[in-house]
């Protein structure tokens, strides 16, 4: 679970590299906006969206099978022992934490953006 979370911070990363990048590169967003702005814009945006959709999507996936292997362990399955079920709810939790710091770190970045002087 730990590599979904690495992996996700990493895209996120090259994401804000590739955002600084264009800030500072000629005819960037540094320059005046070049006429097809907003059809360059549109994949990173939409990578980002799928990037975020699939990471609440596993947070999600992770926290629906600890709750199944919770039930299953209470209903007495013996396939689900007591050391599974505690580790799938400590992932789901590790999990659900990650998804909320990042959120947090987003709406701290819009807030940044939205207080800057113009």
């Amino acid at each position: 679970m730990t590599d979904a979370i690495s992996s996700i911070l990493s895209q996120i990363r090259a994401h804000e590299s590739r955002a600084q990048g264009a800030l500072g590169a000629p005819g960037g967003l540094g320059d005046a906006l070049p006429s097809n702005a907003i059809d360059v814009a549109r994949p990173a945006t939409s990578d980002f969206q799928k990037t975020l959709s699939n990471a609440i999507d596993g947070v999600s996936k992770a926290q629906n099978e600890a709750g199944a292997l919770q039930q299953a362990f209470e209903l007495g399955d013996p396939r689900a022992d007591l050391a599974r079920v505690m580790v799938a709810m400590q992932q789901s939790q590790v999990a659900f934490k990650a998804a909320v710091e990042v959120r947090n770190r987003l709406v701290q970045a819009y807030q940044d953006v939205m207080n800057m002087p113009v």
